[in-house]
Parts: structure tokens; C-alpha cells; sequence
């Protein structure tokens, strides 16, 4: 059974970071799709059952892009920025 699961997050800003947030999440196994909006700040997976949401949620922090309900701490904006270049240098 295939699921999809939405984020509004923070951070996102370019597409150079929707490329890292793309190429990250399509790692996760049982991920079959990721689009990414950086205009509405919002990323959709859709995934297998047995991907957890939570596990997306904690990669997108990790790059540094956390969920809007979450601590968006100097940190973690950081991190947004160095997944940003890396996206852009990725091109």
C-alpha cells in the first residue's frame, strides 16, 4: 500500500534546496517519490507502508529543514543553508 505524506517546512527557500531535500529523501528506502515546492515551502513523499513518517520528518531536520512546528533553531537554519549550496553545486 503505497501512503503520502505532506510537510510544510521551514527553511526552504531556493532550488537548490528542494534538489538536496529530493535527492535525500529518494535515499530512504521505500520512497517512491518526493516533490518538492519551494514557493509553498512544502515537500510530499509518497512511500511505501512501511516508511515511516517520522523518519522522513527526522531526515528533513537533519538537512535542515524542519517541520513548521518544530524548533527552527540558528543550528538548524545552518544546516538549510549548507543543503542549499550543496543542491545548487549538484546542478
Amino acid at each position: 500500500m503505497m501512503i503520502t505524506d505532506d510537510f510544510l517546512v521551514a527553511n526552504l527557500k531556493c532550488s537548490g534546496c528542494a534538489k538536496t531535500i529530493q535527492n535525500k529523501l529518494s535515499e530512504i528506502p521505500g520512497v517512491l517519490t518526493v516533490k518538492v515546492d519551494p514557493e509553498q515551502a512544502s515537500v510530499k513523499v509518497e512511500h511505501e507502508e512501511s516508511t515511516l513518517r517520522s523518519s522522513l520528518s527526522e531526515q528533513l531536520k537533519t538537512l535542515g529543514y524542519p517541520e513548521i512546528s518544530d524548533d527552527n533553531n540558528l543550528l538548524t537554519q545552518m544546516k538549510s543553508y549548507a543543503s542549499c549550496m550543496i543542491g545548487k553545486l549538484s546542478d
